[in-house]
């Protein structure tokens, strides 16, 4: 992905669209696609953003203009699409 930019406030689609396969705290078994991290905050941010307990997976999901679009509905959308076309 190319364009790193910011992450979009009030948005959380990483945190809802996509599955998370490896351990959460909290979620030992990992997260299901389309299901909120217990750890998105009621403004869509990630309580664990800056600990050493966030996922390695997170840390390395980057956001960008292919994957955040220009609001959050299309965020959503495009990442729902992407875990559905790579979901095994």
């Amino acid at each position: 992905m190319i364009d790193s930019l910011q992450c979009r406030k009030n948005c959380g689609a990483c945190c809802i669209a996509p599955s998370i396969s490896s351990a959460i705290p909290g979620m030992p078994k990992g997260k299901p696609a389309g299901i909120a991290c217990i750890h998105l905050d009621n403004n869509y941010q990630c309580k664990l953003f800056l600990h050493l307990s966030r996922p390695t997976v997170c840390g390395r999901l980057k956001p960008c203009i292919e994957m955040c679009g220009n609001s959050r509905s299309q965020a959503l959308n495009y990442l729902t699409q992407l875990e559905q076309l790579t979901k095994g």
